[in-house]
């Protein structure tokens, strides 16, 4: 079993920043770590993903705002997010994907208002 707790999230003005942090209880190393968010009353979508040579993907709406990246000796994923929108607002969930098995955190609350 492996534990993923996120942390870094909060209240933020819109164009403010975050990074969200994941830690994991296992090595990332041979994982797929991905970001999703869920808004109130929306389905749960993918943000980012980071696979295990590093190669990155975003969905549309991040693009060029949101940097996934991590640090397998601190077993880390992370979430850089610049430019925050209202419509960024959600809970954010970390999600480790590793020999067919999926591993998912508690959830991250990011709010962006003014």
């Amino acid at each position: 079993q492996v534990q993923l707790v996120e942390s870094g999230g909060g209240l933020v003005r819109p164009g403010g920043s975050l990074r969200l942090s994941c830690a994991a209880s296992s090595f990332i190393s041979l994982a797929f770590m991905r970001w999703y968010r869920q808004a109130p009353g929306k389905q749960r979508e993918l943000v980012a993903t980071i696979s295990t040579v590093g190669m990155t993907t975003y969905v549309d709406p991040v693009k060029g705002r949101f940097t996934i990246s991590r640090d397998i000796a601190k077993n880390t994923a992370y979430l850089q997010m610049n430019s925050l929108k209202p419509e960024d607002t959600a809970v954010y969930y970390c999600n480790l994907y590793r020999a067919e098995q999926n591993y998912w955190g508690q959830g991250t609350q990011v709010t962006v208002s003014s």
